[in-house]
């Protein structure tokens, strides 16, 4: 069976080096999505 969803955009996380790609809920704004989670957002520093 071959997969259902399109190929997705993938980024990098700066601070832990993971790849993530696209989610419906960051459809308005993938431009400005850096960090894979938020956990990662928070220790930017």
């Amino acid at each position: 069976m071959p997969h259902k969803k399109p190929h997705l955009p993938v980024k990098t996380c700066p601070i832990c080096g993971r790849l993530f790609t696209w989610r419906k809920k960051w459809e308005k704004n993938w431009e400005n999505v850096i960090y894979c989670s938020e956990k990662c957002r928070r220790n930017k520093n």
